[in-house]
């Protein structure tokens, strides 16, 4: 299952980014934006370890001042991702600490931040051309794993 479907992943390109996404390029996006979510845990829980604790706080979390401001962008654009299906698609991946509520609540606008940024950085690379291609999300993947 993933993070979100493609008509959400369209939406959110569309509103967030002005770009447009064909269907044979979300699973790679989304694959892109889940290995990130899933890095962002991996940081928390050396956080969370090293301050004594069992359970991944949102404090644990690596974020940055500008993805802060992502995270309420992303809010702004008013598109709805379950916490469900976050966390069955963390359920793929090697386990991590226990996630507090708070945490755990805040991961669909977390991945939903993760989507925004991705595509503020590919509109960034490539601000003429409103349509997402293989080589695009190449060169904002290197730049999401420079970068988180």
């Amino acid at each position: 299952m993933a993070v979100v479907g493609f008509t959400k992943l369209q939406e959110i390109f569309r509103k967030g980014a002005s770009l447009d996404i064909h269907k044979g390029h979300a699973k790679e996006v989304t694959d892109i934006v889940e290995q990130k979510l899933y890095d962002m845990l991996v940081i928390a829980q050396k956080n969370a370890k090293y301050n004594g604790r069992d359970v991944i706080w949102v404090a644990d979390l690596p974020i940055t001042k500008g993805f802060e401001e992502t995270i309420d962008q992303f809010k702004k654009l008013e598109e709805e991702i379950v916490v469900k299906d976050v966390t069955e698609m963390l359920a793929t991946y090697p386990p991590v600490l226990s996630l507090e509520v708070e945490l755990e609540n805040k991961l669909p606008e977390i991945s939903g931040a993760l989507l925004l940024t991705l595509a503020k950085v590919m509109k960034a690379i490539d601000p003429a051309d409103r349509a997402v291609d293989h080589e695009l999300i190449n060169k904002a993947h290197e730049v999401l794993n420079i970068t988180l």
